[in-house]
């Protein structure tokens, strides 16, 4: 069911990826200038934001901190000066395995600060613009790791629920304003911050791979674009079960 203006064309149209040095942010920013978008890249890698614009003519690199709402502010201020912007993709993100046991309030933080204030601050920079203009897309990348608790997943999953969250309140509440929101919930991608998962990975994507799931989603107007579905649906499926039945049933395929 398409409840958002679908992207058919991407000629001519604007996006701001922040968090795309490496990974999905990267692979999705590779195709959608492939498409004939206007990209803006951010992230903290200066370098590689360098390499990109190299290899991707008209690119624009815009290094920061996410967790640095004036950097945040500044950038975006330079992105809107360019013209009108199409889509904002917020795709900064922090692992580290977590378990209570060891429980760490810095990791628990620098997640925080990351994966959701970083996600604030660029709507925080950008929403007025796009509330006046009454156009543009906000898309948020979460995980299915923020569908429900999950070993390991202290630090991790509690900033991914929150995405979650606040991609449907942003819905339910900028639709009638002409604003587009989706939420991307990936299974798991090879990327820097899976490399150091000790345990099998199901149906493991590379970044291109998730980066056209995300241009399909997009085109046909998603809310919540999720993959791969085989793995995706099986994790949704698994949180419909009352609490005693998933507590038991994730401790058996975890082995946690």
């Amino acid at each position: 069911m398409s409840l958002n203006l679908p992207f058919n064309d991407w000629r001519g149209k604007t996006a701001w990826l922040v968090g795309a040095s490496s990974g999905i942010g990267l692979a999705t920013a590779t195709a959608l200038h492939a498409q004939g978008a206007r990209v803006f890249v951010s992230a903290r890698n200066a370098d590689a934001l360098a390499s990109f614009t190299r290899a991707h003519p008209g690119a624009v690199a815009l290094a920061l901190d996410v967790t640095d709402p004036v950097a945040v502010k500044a950038a975006a201020q330079t992105v809107l000066a360019a013209g009108p912007l199409d889509l904002l993709m917020y795709c900064a993100g922090y692992y580290k395995e977590l378990r209570a046991t060891d429980f760490d309030l810095k990791e628990m933080l620098t997640h925080v600060d990351v994966n959701y204030n970083g996600a604030l601050y660029a709507l925080d920079a950008l929403l007025p613009a796009m509330l006046a203009r009454k156009s543009g897309h906000i898309s948020l990348i979460s995980s299915v790791a923020g569908y429900a608790g999950l070993p390991k997943s202290l630090a991790y999953g509690p900033t991914k629920a929150a995405l979650i969250n606040l991609a449907e309140t942003l819905y339910l509440d900028l639709h009638d304003s002409g604003i587009g929101v989706s939420l991307i919930c990936p299974g798991f991608v090879e990327t820097k911050l899976t490399a150091h998962n000790q345990f099998s990975m199901p149906a493991l994507l590379t970044p291109e791979q998730a980066a056209e799931e995300i241009l399909l989603g997009w085109r046909k107007g998603l809310f919540e674009i999720h993959f791969p579905k085989r793995f995706t649906r099986w994790v949704k499926a698994l949180r419909l079960l009352p609490y005693g039945a998933y507590f038991a049933a994730v401790r058996k395929v975890t082995a946690l």
